[in-house]
């Protein structure tokens, strides 16, 4: 498995998003972003991390920069946590755990549950920063916002 590193160009993919549609992740080329792999919907880590994003949202917009989600939990499972937290932001489905692959975000625990990984992504899809954010599930969002400000 191939791990996407700082200075690395995030790779293409298309998977649903929270209302069934395809998202491709060309639709990000000329957007800053921030992508955060999370374990699984409604778990008190993930909820947490979810909602301390949700609570930044505002300030990513300010910076131009989109904020999306990415689990392997299923479109229903998104629609719901969406419903139940009041998220503003997308939330992807990698059910098959492709694109968490293409990534190589790690898992922990023996390999049972899906690692946290935050990455920072600048208008030409180029990782400015990362953070494997697998026991903190909100320092990390600071930084984030910090390194988006930073980048022009």
């Amino acid at each position: 498995m191939s791990k996407i590193e700082q200075g690395d160009k995030i790779p293409e993919f298309e998977i649903p998003d929270q209302t069934g549609e395809t998202f491709r992740s060309e639709s990000l080329k000329g957007k800053k972003c921030v992508i955060f792999f999370y374990p699984k919907d409604e778990t008190p880590g993930c909820t947490k991390e979810a909602c301390a994003f949700r609570d930044a949202y505002e300030d990513f917009q300010k910076a131009d920069a989109e904020v999306i989600g990415i689990s392997s939990d299923g479109i229903k499972t998104h629609q719901s946590f969406i419903s139940n937290h009041n998220l503003p932001f997308t939330l992807l489905s990698d059910e098959d755990k492709s694109v968490r692959k293409m990534f190589g975000v790690p898992s922990n625990l023996l390999g049972l549950i899906p690692g946290r990984v935050t990455y920072v992504v600048n208008s030409e899809g180029i990782v400015e920063y990362i953070f494997n954010s697998q026991l903190n599930t909100q320092g990390h969002i600071d930084k984030a916002l910090e390194v988006i400000k930073k980048i022009n």
